[in-house]
């Protein structure tokens, strides 16, 4: 299987594609890319028997998918675990690294990993880690973009992507941050939160807030 295609079953899985129907909208926004490029890759992972397609809908993993992605998303969020934890990376720059040593990572190894850790549930950047009988914590999948005006949420996770981690770093926004929604602006404005510890106001970027998932 290609990097694409693997980086492609991630995103689906980060964004809820076990459960529910992810749109093409979404997976171009996460990924950065164009629409007319998700729809082509999503039809390679249709026939693969890794995904399906519902018009109109959007598309969701199958059982086949859905162990791929297990399996992939295991090995690369307990390397951030340990590239953070251990040799003091900084959030935006794991992704890469564990991009290229996911690969390259047994099954004995993941395992070894995973014990030396202290068996951690959650990556660095908020993402459940599966275990290696496929048991985690489901995440959320409700993103800022989607929550109302008015309510009250903590920061839960953010998809795991480089440029969006250095801005949310810049912006300060931070995991299990408790925030109030003031406002979405029209017209893929961005949407202004409060921090409820200090109150300070942060415009975040529409598309950065289909990218941060709350509770």
């Amino acid at each position: 299987m290609t990097p694409m295609k693997e980086d492609y079953l991630k995103i689906i899985f980060e964004l809820g594609g076990t459960k529910k129907k992810v749109s093409n909208k979404q997976i171009a926004l996460s990924l950065d890319i164009a629409a007319g490029s998700v729809t082509e890759m999503v039809g390679k992972l249709v026939q693969e028997g890794l995904a399906k397609h519902t018009p109109y809908a959007g598309i969701s993993l199958t059982k086949k998918g859905i162990r791929y992605a297990e399996t992939l998303v295991r090995k690369h969020r307990i390397w951030e675990d340990f590239l953070v934890d251990k040799l003091n990376y900084d959030l935006p720059d794991v992704h890469s690294e564990a991009e290229v040593l996911e690969h390259v990572t047994s099954e004995r190894l993941v395992d070894s990993l995973e014990a030396f850790l202290g068996n951690p549930t959650h990556c660095p950047h908020g993402g459940a880690i599966p275990d290696k009988d496929g048991h985690y914590q489901e995440d959320s999948h409700t993103s800022l973009a989607d929550t109302e005006d008015g309510s009250d949420v903590s920061i839960e996770r953010f998809i795991d992507n480089h440029d969006l981690l250095m801005y949310l770093h810049d912006i300060a926004l931070q995991i299990g941050q408790q925030v109030t929604v003031i406002k979405h602006d029209p017209f893929e404005g961005p949407v202004t939160i409060e921090v409820k510890a200090t109150g300070q106001r942060i415009p975040v970027s529409y598309k950065a807030a289909h990218n941060v998932f709350v509770k």
